[in-house]
């Protein structure tokens, strides 16, 4: 069992979002209370749902768990801790600086890496300060921070004078001088995420290759500052109640394929399984399930009369998008939630109705030909190179930036420059040639920019024009980029996600992220249903019950209108991208 595993006193819990990091986490801090511990867990999530798991109304105040003596909970706030960051960075420039100026800087600190660097700073005080968490015994974190944000406070020149915001590079952190003032206690925070005799570091995944990549690249990014004391919980293993039912058998076997090929480097790691549930253990008996210490309560979503108001197939999203003849298509989600497959079937329906329309996308992992297969006539693939693009963009900010920094202030640019956001920017330059095709036929996107980047090149641009210099610095392709996809008849933007409780909250932080950059969703599409599957496994039957809720609220309350993509026995590629077509 994962807790026999785990006798650090500090324990991170980190994976893809969906893949159950908050479940696990919880029951294995309700598995150390009842052994008698004093544990305390925390989230800095800023999508947290511990309250909702713990079913207990948390602040960022220790709370008592009731049902489990000896165990404490806190929800950190890391979009609090976020906005005074960036007002500790901002705030001595106002008057300086023009407005434009300052506009730039604080979109550069509104983005992930900085909500991270603002959680770090939240969770460094019961890390590194000793006095602070001294009357518990195991502390808990749901969540923990990447590779790039401990490379980046390993540097030395991060807690220098240098203020990276004027070197007119786009960082995702901006000014770094927010970081001065608690140089030693991150110092001392980072040392202790390093000492495998005080840490743990746990990667949470699912049997699929998406999640399970993921978990290698993290795994890779902490070995490389030295944090090596890493075990790996594999969630939702699923095993056929039903041999008979074909979706309960393609379930299992692609699970088994997934870790059968899982990276070398993940399957060295002491790991440990959990079977799949029907829905989100919610409460303390159902984390108790959860490692196999008891049964977990029946939760059902709609009656089984419920079927007959589920959202319409895909099909019905591609017919109202092939009415307008042109246009770009953009599939956005987080990780996992099959973005690729989505923009492959509706790229190939719509070429199979006679249109012009090129698939294009940015993911490394994601691959469109596979998914297509043999493409219909009409239909044109391509790919954009994160690598490269963000290569060429690394070499032309160092050129222009680094040329009157120092060794230490050199470091950090290159270092900040590996950043997710960095990457986002690069590729987001060479979207803008594609995206004009979008005059002339369609365009699908497969990973498109999310509303923090479009702003940030916004903010850049304005910037540049108030300021009068380094004006070139912007394509001039991208400046047109930016009006096309906030013109709701040349853009479509469809957010895809999973009936689940994270992948529905992550959506909609992203539907809220692409309206601050003045982008109107256009739809939503839940994918991988179990509801509407057709599954007769009574696992699968009551998971599918499970997600109800979910597509209820998604239908009603947060889209504007949506398609409900079933689970599919076939292998949705090739001929099988038909089948999320279909109706449930």
């Amino acid at each position: 069992m994962l807790i026999d595993e785990l006798a650090t006193r500090h324990l991170f819990f980190t994976g893809k979002g969906g893949v159950g990091k908050t479940s696990i986490s919880c029951a294995t801090a309700v598995a150390l209370a009842e052994r008698g511990k004093r544990v305390l867990i925390v989230s800095t999530d800023p999508a947290s749902n511990l309250d909702q798991v713990l079913a207990t109304p948390l602040s960022p105040r220790p709370t008592a768990i009731a049902e489990a003596p000896g165990l404490f909970a806190a929800n950190l706030d890391p979009e609090a801790a976020a906005r005074e960051y960036r007002e500790r960075v901002v705030a001595p420039y106002r008057g300086i600086l023009p407005q434009a100026a300052l506009s730039s800087i604080e979109e550069q600190l509104s983005g992930a890496c900085t909500v991270e660097i603002a959680a770090f700073d939240e969770f460094a005080k019961l890390l590194g300060d000793a006095e602070a968490s001294r009357n518990f015994d195991h502390i808990v974190f749901d969540t923990a921070p990447t590779g790039h944000t401990l490379r980046l406070l390993k540097l030395p020149a991060a807690w220098s004078d240098f203020i990276q915001g004027s070197t007119g590079g786009t960082s995702c952190l901006g000014p770094l001088a927010g970081l001065q003032a608690q140089h030693a206690l991150y110092r001392a925070t980072v040392e202790t995420l390093a000492d495998a005799r005080r840490t743990t570091v746990v990667l949470v995944s699912r049997p699929d290759h998406a999640a399970l990549a993921e978990a290698e690249r993290t795994r890779g990014e902490l070995a490389e500052i030295g944090i090596t004391n890493l075990r790996l919980a594999l969630n939702a293993v699923f095993a056929a109640n039903d041999p008979q039912d074909p979706i309960a058998r393609a379930l299992e076997a692609r699970g088994r394929k997934a870790v059968a090929a899982m990276p070398a480097g993940l399957a060295a790691l002491p790991r440990s399984e959990l079977g799949l549930m029907a829905g989100a253990p919610l409460g303390v008996p159902a984390l108790r399930a959860l490692l196999g210490a008891g049964q977990a309560p029946s939760r059902h979503g709609w009656a089984q009369g419920g079927r007959d108001r589920l959202p319409p197939p895909l099909v019905s999203l591609v017919e109202q998008l092939a009415a307008s003849g042109r246009g770009v298509v953009m599939t956005m989600g987080k990780g996992g939630v099959g973005k690729t497959t989505v923009a492959a079937a509706i790229a190939t329906e719509l070429a199979r109705r006679g249109h012009r329309v090129l698939l294009t996308t940015t993911d490394p992992a994601a691959h469109v030909a596979s998914a297509v297969g043999t493409p219909v006539p009409g239909l044109r693939l391509s790919r954009i190179d994160p690598a490269q693009e963000t290569r060429r963009y690394a070499e032309e900010t160092l050129a222009r930036a680094g040329r009157d920094l120092d060794t230490q202030g050199l470091a950090l640019l290159e270092e900040d420059l590996k950043s997710p956001c960095t990457e986002e920017v690069a590729v987001f330059r060479a979207f803008a040639q594609t995206v004009a095709e979008g005059g002339e036929g369609f365009v699908i996107l497969d990973t498109a920019p999310t509303g923090h980047t479009i702003l940030l090149l916004d903010a850049a641009e304005s910037y540049h024009r108030e300021v009068a210099k380094a004006g070139s610095e912007l394509p001039e392709a991208v400046r047109n980029l930016l009006p096309r996809l906030r013109d709701p008849s040349y853009t479509r933007v469809l957010i895809t996600t999973l009936a689940e409780a994270t992948p529905v909250q992550e959506a909609e932080r992203l539907q809220a992220d692409l309206r601050r950059a003045g982008i109107e969703p256009f739809a939503w599409v839940i994918n991988q249903s179990f509801l509407a599957s057709g599954t007769a496994d009574p696992l699968l039957l009551e998971r599918g019950r499970c997600e109800a809720p979910f597509v209820e609220r998604v239908q009603r309350e947060l889209a504007t209108r949506c398609a409900l993509v079933p689970w599919l026995a076939e292998a949705p590629t090739g001929e099988g991208l038909a089948g999320l077509m279909r109706a449930a």
